[in-house]
């Protein structure tokens, strides 16, 4: 099981790109513009520190959600 497959410096259109299931748990903390151009070029911690949410426990919520994935 990969513990780190993202984390605050990984891109939040790679996220959603290579793991859709994490689209979920962005849409949930008001992300709502995942598609936009802007945040297709963010890393999770810019767009984390825009709503106010802790960039460590949604990268930790979305390599939970990843690995049950797989």
């Amino acid at each position: 099981m990969a513990n780190n497959i993202v984390n605050k410096n990984t891109v939040i259109g790679e996220i959603v790109n290579e793991h859709p299931e994490a689209a979920e748990i962005l849409l949930g903390i008001g992300m709502h513009c995942l598609g936009c151009p802007a945040a297709q070029a963010e890393t999770l911690e810019e767009a984390c520190a825009v709503h106010g949410v802790d960039a460590e426990s949604v990268a930790k919520a979305i390599n939970e959600k990843i690995a049950a994935q797989g």
